[in-house]
């Protein structure tokens, strides 16, 4: 019979909060049952393993991410998108390493709720770069170059890669500023 009070919810949310504050490559399920004073197998009536728990994760964090960046980008357009767009996810990426770090995480062919998060917030980032006029290939770049920046700037920051004294939210907003001057300027090369 299962404990009360401990659903499959219930151990996902308890493991990205482990995932935040230990690492997500230091999540294990004994430090999880621990945690709610729970024997291991316990935990496998609510999730199939280790590999489960941080796709479930990745599908909690993904969805997170996306009503973050959603929220941050209504009613905007063009820059003020892409900067809103940026913020909230350095901001989401700080706030919840552990989340973020299975967000990068591809979902695998099949797995119907990872791809639909995945795909929700990757039509977020579409949707906010619209305004700059690019579709197909050209906007997936666009949305590969944001990406590619703004975690690069963020995995940097995390990681303490920033040890000169100069501001960094500086440093971040002028990355995306060049990302929009970029993105408004289009594929063409620099004369």
């Amino acid at each position: 019979m299962p404990r009360a009070g401990l659903t499959r919810e219930a151990v996902v949310a308890a493991g990205a909060e482990l995932a935040d504050s230990a690492g997500l490559d230091r999540l294990t399920l004994a430090a999880l049952a621990q945690g709610f004073g729970v024997r291991l197998p316990s935990l496998y009536k609510h999730v199939g393993g280790l590999e489960d728990l941080q796709r479930s994760i990745a599908v909690l964090a993904l969805t997170e991410l996306g009503q973050v960046m959603a929220t941050a980008t209504v009613g905007k357009a063009n820059g003020d998108a892409l900067r809103a767009l940026a913020r909230a996810y350095r901001a989401y990426a700080a706030a919840h390493p552990g989340r973020y770090a299975a967000t990068l995480r591809a979902p695998e062919p099949g797995d119907a709720d990872h791809l639909a998060a995945a795909e929700s917030l990757i039509r977020t980032a579409f949707a906010a770069l619209a305004g700059y006029g690019l579709d197909g290939e050209d906007a997936i770049d666009g949305v590969r170059i944001f990406r590619s920046a703004v975690h690069g700037f963020v995995s940097l920051e995390r990681l303490g890669g920033f040890g000169l004294p100069q501001a960094v939210d500086r440093t971040f907003d002028r990355m995306v500023d060049a990302l929009d001057a970029g993105l408004r300027r289009g594929w063409d090369p620099v004369s």
